[in-house]
């Protein structure tokens, strides 16, 4: 049984306020995370605010305030657009606390004092909205940076650099020896070119270059650049410490899996990597890369206006909870994979699978257990652990878990709507309404009971993606409100009196539906 898990999200730079990319990564993150502590009970989940560099000096300046108050000023937005969305962080991370900055400096001087920095002037080509040097290989045909399409300008500057290309072998012989470290696989190939041709990367900017930043240890003309500060977040936060790290760092580290975007991962399972190295210290057990998201087909561009915030989707349909929000972003694309946006697509598919499929289905069951045994549940109606629903109902679990062993969330989540849909087509097998007149009540109490207890699996099972929906599903069941694996044993729902009348209620009201119509309006 493994002990622990550890999951890191990116740290998202507090330049503006955050849009559905932002939270596409922490749905994924949370999900995961909810799904672990299901499992065991040491899960932790990090997530965080980039807050040092040269564009949030310049939007500060445009704006006449201090670096600092931008900071906070957009903090706040993650900090309630996380809160909204229901991410179960067990720490953010700000890269201003005090901790972090004290362990960054410690961090710079130990990989200074072995021998992995020097000092060099260097001429190079840096893209300001990457906040990197760039090779002439990484621009576009015409010299652009492939990712914000600006000519980068070319900079001179005495700078520390770090040893990157000592590492180069150790790396590459370890991605190959490991191959659940870059996720998706199909990333692998694309880490390994990269690597043919890596140079040492600069790790701090002239002070008057870059002035919203930590200095660099005895040497204050020089700023600590991104790579240290941004990217030693996973440990600072957690209490690691050169000398003495603290007893949560040697409880959670190494990361289990720490999760990014595909444009950072070269970053991630390279720089990072290599720091670690230096360091003497564990390496990740899993990098694993999502794709971006679309809006409408589109790539999010503020000069499109198509960049829209979660709270827009959650105020456009009126959602009380955001259940159907995180299911639609969890389970639209294959991990890796560019995920769409669309409101139409959105409606479509939360109507079909959690309106339809699974509400739907616990609203009539139910109703039928009223209308037929006034909402009870007699010993005799219990089926055994070799019922068909049974056997399915374990099956999905074990399906469930290795897809999220091998963090393909989405197949995760189709698996469970899968498994309602082949609930939904037993009951239309079996007519327990046809049972019921024919006088066979004892088959009809077994195909509610089976249906029912089957629903509480289905609970269980979709608990990370929706947490509200889950809970109201085993409320009406009358059951606790237990999420943890060790209660998927089937008969859980034991005899005695299940529901009334007046407690069945709609999980989830269909997004076009007269009621939801008229709650908006309100």
């Amino acid at each position: 049984m493994q002990e622990k898990f550890y999951l890191t999200t990116a740290i998202d730079y507090v330049n503006g306020a955050p849009h559905i990319g932002h939270a596409y990564e922490k749905i994924l993150a949370d999900v995961i995370i909810r799904h672990k502590r299901q499992l065991i009970d040491n899960a932790f989940m990090l997530t965080g605010t980039d807050e040092h560099g040269i564009k949030i000096q310049k939007t500060a300046a445009s704006k006449g305030i201090t670096p600092k108050q931008l900071c906070d000023e957009n903090f706040s937005k993650f900090e309630q657009a996380w809160k909204q969305l229901e991410i179960s962080y067990d720490k953010i991370i700000r890269t201003t606390d005090e901790e972090h900055k004290k362990a960054v400096k410690q961090i710079f001087k130990k990989l200074y004092d072995n021998g992995d920095i020097y000092k060099h002037t260097y001429t190079g080509l840096y893209c300001s909205g990457c906040e990197s040097f760039l090779s002439p290989k990484d621009l576009t045909p015409d010299g652009l940076c492939p990712h914000h399409l600006k000519k980068p300008e070319e900079i001179t500057e005495e700078n520390y650099f770090f040893k990157l290309s000592g590492y180069k072998d150790k790396l590459i012989e370890y991605i190959k020896s490991h191959p659940d470290f870059i996720v998706p696989s199909f990333r692998v190939n694309e880490i390994l070119n990269q690597l043919e041709n890596i140079e040492d990367i600069s790790v701090s900017r002239t002070k008057s270059s870059v002035s919203w930043a930590i200095s660099v240890p005895g040497d204050d003309s020089q700023s600590i650049y991104v790579w240290i500060d941004a990217l030693s977040n996973y440990i600072t936060a957690i209490g690691y410490d050169c000398e003495n790290p603290s007893e949560l760092f040697n409880k959670l580290w190494p990361a289990d899996v720490q999760i990014i975007g595909k444009d950072i991962i070269k970053f991630h399972s390279i720089y990072w990597t290599a720091i670690l190295m230096s360091l003497g210290l564990e390496l990740p057990k899993t990098i694993l890369s999502h794709g971006w998201i679309t809006i409408d087909e589109s790539k999010m561009s503020k000069s499109i206006g198509n960049v829209i915030s979660p709270d827009t989707v959650l105020k456009a349909f009126n959602l009380e909870h955001p259940d159907a929000f995180r299911y639609y972003m969890a389970s639209s694309a294959q991990i890796g994979r560019d995920g769409n946006y669309s409101d139409d697509d959105f409606k479509e598919k939360v109507n079909a699978d959690l309106a339809n499929n699974i509400g739907n289905l616990l609203n009539r069951t139910l109703n039928m257990l009223v209308k037929y045994f006034d909402g009870e549940i007699k010993t005799d109606f219990i089926t055994g652990a070799d019922s068909k629903m049974a056997v399915l109902a374990n099956n999905t679990k074990n399906l469930v878990i290795e897809a999220f062993n091998k963090y393909e969330i989405a197949e995760a989540a189709n698996y469970i709507v899968s498994f309602a849909d082949s609930v939904n087509k037993y009951v239309t097998e079996r007519a327990p309404w046809s049972l019921a007149k024919e006088g066979k009540t004892d088959e009809c109490a077994e195909v509610l009971y089976d249906v029912l207890e089957a629903m509480r699996h289905i609970a269980v099972l979709i608990y990370p993606y929706c947490p509200n929906i889950a809970k109201d599903i085993l409320y009406q069941l009358n059951q606790d409100a237990d999420f943890k694996y060790t209660s998927l044993i089937w008969g859980g729902i034991k005899a005695g009196k299940l529901t009334e009348k007046d407690k069945i209620k709609p999980v989830f009201l269909r997004l076009d539906s007269e009621f939801a119509a008229d709650k908006k309006k309100v």
